[in-house]
């Protein structure tokens, strides 16, 4: 009986990470945090999106029940890649960037991929709907993380081991995301690329010349489509074209300035009543921010500044090196993306049409941006503990 309970025990050891939690735990303060901006990106699509909901489908809870569906499909999803060891995930990478890619191509064919204002971002199947480009995130940070965790640290300072392996695939996702058109996520996942060489250890003499061709590239697609340009334009000057180019930065810019410090209070937006264009998708910040006033604008810059600094701490406690570029990647990928989405309701930004994380409807985004933050999860449930703290091993229940 007491080998048989010594081999339970090892087991047990083997498969649950060997550290207790406790309520300052990375992984339980990750998770408070991702489900508080989900919950509130939950009350405020119910609120943002009633009025062109009931307009449009005779309900004022469509969109809310479709992104509750998503929302619960996604939480699921949470736990389950926090309960997997994320060291599951090596090799999958190659796959699943694979398989992304031919679905980028699959949205491109007339027939398969639907189109809605311009751009062939989906695929559909009924009422069900997928947007590829999002995927394509997740898929290149873990795409990323295996290439460069099977080299040697010192082989990343050639040119052929850094730059070649990463740079190529990139420039194949950015080419197939840039057909839809979507800026957006090509700059996202510019900035996924440029963050995972750096933390990888590629030499600044290849970074900045990586960077200011991106920098160049960026500017050049901006300027190159009409309707890009006349954003870019919009944002250095909305006034100049107040009813057209820069009637949805104005209005944005209105819905923030009537929040004042507290918010009209919940409900009571005014410029949902189909003022904003996208007011529960790219522009539900600026709703938040009339209904909630500047407490809650800044409540949610809290907490994507508080997951920062948790993703960062989880990369530096990673068990190896897998662990520490999944880690980097996946916070890069949610705090810039927040970023950009958020510099664009302000004006600080052009508008380039990417969601706000957890906030803003879309039920792909949200799903997507949820595995990934279980993932980051199992790898700060496998992390090292801070120096001068021993790991505690848990023991096998008594029978």
């Amino acid at each position: 009986m007491a080998t048989r309970q010594g081999v339970v025990g090892v087991r047990a050891r083997s498969r649950a990470p060997a550290q207790t939690l406790g309520r300052g735990h990375p992984a339980v303060l990750l998770s408070v945090s991702v489900g508080s901006l989900l919950v509130l990106g939950l009350v405020m699509i119910l609120s943002a999106s009633s009025v062109t909901s009931f307009a449009t489908y005779d309900s004022s809870f469509f969109f809310f029940k479709r992104q509750l569906v998503c929302a619960i499909i996604g939480a699921g999803a949470f736990i389950f890649f926090a309960r997997l060891d994320y060291r599951k995930l090596s090799g999958s990478g190659y796959l699943l960037f694979a398989g992304t890619c031919a679905l980028l191509v699959a949205v491109l064919i007339p027939g398969l991929g639907i189109t809605v204002g311009g751009s062939a971002r989906w695929l559909g199947w009924g009422p069900l709907s997928f947007q590829p480009s999002e995927m394509a995130k997740l898929a290149f940070v873990l795409f990323a993380a295996d290439v460069f965790s099977r080299k040697d640290e010192k082989l990343l300072e050639g040119f052929s081991h850094t730059v070649l392996p990463l740079m190529p695939a990139m420039g194949l996702l950015v080419l197939l995301i840039m057909k839809q058109p979507d800026m957006g996520t090509t700059l996202v996942t510019g900035a996924i690329g440029l963050s995972m060489l750096f933390v990888a250890g590629a030499p600044l003499r290849f970074l900045l010349p990586i960077g200011l061709i991106g920098v160049a590239a960026a500017a050049f697609g901006a300027l190159a489509a009409p309707y890009r340009r006349a954003r870019l334009l919009a944002f250095m000057d909305p006034w100049a074209d107040p009813l057209y180019t820069g009637y949805q930065t104005i209005q944005s810019l209105i819905a923030l300035g009537s929040g004042g410090w507290f918010g009209v209070g919940l409900g009571a937006s005014r410029q949902k009543w189909m003022y904003i264009p996208n007011a529960h998708t790219d522009f539900i910040y600026a709703i938040l921010g009339e209904e909630t006033g500047a407490l809650g604008t800044l409540v949610v810059l809290g907490l994507f500044a508080f997951i920062a600094f948790l993703g960062i701490k989880i990369a530096r406690r990673a068990p190896d090196r897998f662990g520490m570029l999944i880690a980097s990647g996946i916070t890069v990928w949610i705090c810039f993306q927040a970023l950009v989405n958020i510099g664009a309701v302000t004006a600080a930004l052009p508008i380039t049409g990417v969601p706000l994380p957890f906030v803003s409807f879309g039920g792909t985004s949200l799903v997507i941006s949820l595995i990934a933050m279980g993932i980051l999860t199992s790898i700060a449930l496998h992390s090292k503990p801070p120096r001068g703290q021993k790991r505690t091993a848990r023991r096998p229940a008594s029978r």
